[in-house]
Formats: C-alpha cells, structure tokens, sequence
C-alpha cells in the first residue's frame, strides 16, 4: 500500500519556527506536502525543510492558472491529501477557518476541503488569545465542522508570558495523526 498523503500547512505564529521539525516528523511515514501563509514565513526556516517536501505558498496559486480548465491548486492538494494537519493554527487563521474565509492557499484548500477526510489542527497563540472569548466560539465552530483538536500546552510562551497557547510539540502532533490514521485504516478494514 502507499504511504500516507500529509498536507501540512503553517500559519502566522512564531510556533512556525518548529514547522521544518514537524515535516521532518511525517517525512519517514508519510508523503508530506506543505502550505505556508506569507505571515508564517517571517518564522519558517525554509533552508531546513527537507528536501523532498515541496512547500506551496500564495504565489504559487495563480501561478499555474492562465485560464478555465488549467489545475487549480488548492483543489489539487485537496484532492492529494489523505489528511490535513494545521500546526501551528494562529488566532487570525482559525478565526477565518471559522467564519469560512478563503483568501489565501490554506484558507481556499480548508474551504474546498473533504469533511470525509480527517483535519487536525494544533493553535499557538498568547494565552490571554487562547482565553480570549471568540477564540472559544471559533472552537466550538471548527469541532462542528468535524477538524480535529490538538490542544496547545502551558509553558514559557515567545512573548515571556507563562501560561496556555503554545503549540503541542511537532512529536506529540505526529504521533497523534499516525495513531487516527492507523486506527482509521484498521476500522476501515473490517
């Protein structure tokens, strides 16, 4: 059987600093593809990806696209992904998830997405963000919408604060979605 097909994508957070570490993480197990807002690239430390997980950004939307018929990205990496993985998820990010903005590559694909297929998200933000109330609502919407949580941890935070909102660690992300999909495909046997 083929390998998994893991779409990993990055949000504005300075948690981006961990996302070379993450696609290294699925990168053994997995085929990995990357999306990366242009906030995230002020933290994503794009020498160190590995080699053969080609990173989209929006630029590389309307690239391809001169005309009706030509491929659209954000449906085509929809259609490639088995899983979408949004680590980190920043406050802006799932607030626009939630209100079904789409007016970057990573918003379009989550707006195209396939609900059939699993999405996990991983937040990283300032706590008092994390606690903020609209944070909740967006919560409570993306969980209807059936996106999958991995909840942030209480540690030292970039900004000094001590408290929740920083970003699970890239192993703990990893190992959750492995465990769902392996699971997934054992029920899906049966």
């Amino acid at each position: 059987p083929r390998k998994p097909r893991i779409l990993l994508a990055a949000s504005g957070s300075v948690a981006a600093m961990k996302f070379a570490n993450l696609c290294r993480s699925f990168n053994d197990w997995a085929e990995v593809k990357a999306v990366a807002t242009k906030s995230s690239l002020h933290f994503v430390d794009i020498p160190s990806l590995p080699k053969d997980v080609t990173l989209y950004t929006d630029a590389d939307e309307w690239s391809a696209w001169k005309k009706i018929g030509d491929s659209v990205l954000h449906i085509e990496l929809r259609r490639w992904a088995d899983i979408l993985v949004i680590a980190p998820l920043s406050a802006n990010t799932l607030g626009k998830i939630a209100g079904g903005l789409c007016d970057n590559l990573l918003t379009c694909i989550v707006r195209a997405w396939d609900y059939e297929k699993p999405m996990f998200v991983a937040p990283a933000m300032n706590t008092l963000m994390w606690s903020n109330p609209f944070t909740e609502r967006h919560l409570m919407t993306v969980d209807e919408l059936g996106i999958s949580l991995i909840p942030p941890v209480r540690k030292r935070l970039a900004c000094g604060d001590y408290g929740n909102g920083a970003m699970a660690e890239p192993s703990l992300i990893y190992s959750t979605v492995r465990l769902f999909f392996e699971n997934h495909q054992k029920t899906k046997g049966r």
